[in-house]
């Protein structure tokens, strides 16, 4: 399995901007799609946005398209969530995952490594 460790949460007002980077390590980086789950309190853990191996495709949540972006620097086994406009709805743990393939996935059991989360809390 890949480890993953998040970072780049906080605290921010609505309209702010935050970007999480998740760095991985372990078995390979390589020939791995990543994706970004949140979990608000007291809900489901859900799908944010999925990026395949190398990155040339992207997939979004409909409610985070044209605010968040998912982006990878292979070379330093990188993965990185940029998020503007930033909502009181988007608060939740954030969490990244490394799956086996090269193809983008959106469900929680398509993931076989995961980090242990990033609060990001959007509050005035």
């Amino acid at each position: 399995q890949v480890q993953l460790v998040e970072s780049g949460g906080g605290l921010v007002q609505p309209g702010g901007s935050l970007r999480l980077s998740c760095a991985a390590s372990g078995r390979t980086f390589s020939n791995s799609a990543m994706g970004w789950f949140r979990q608000a309190p007291g809900k489901e853990r859900k799908f944010v946005a999925a990026i395949s191996w190398p990155g040339t495709i992207t997939y979004y949540t409909d409610s985070v398209k044209g605010r968040f972006t998912i982006s990878r620097d292979n070379a330093k086994n990188t993965v990185y969530l940029q998020m503007n406009s930033l909502k009181p709805e988007d608060t939740a743990v954030y969490y990244c995952a490394a799956r086996p393939t090269r193809v983008v996935a959106t469900e929680i059991g398509d993931y076989n490594s995961w980090g242990q989360g990033t609060q990001v809390t959007v509050s005035s």
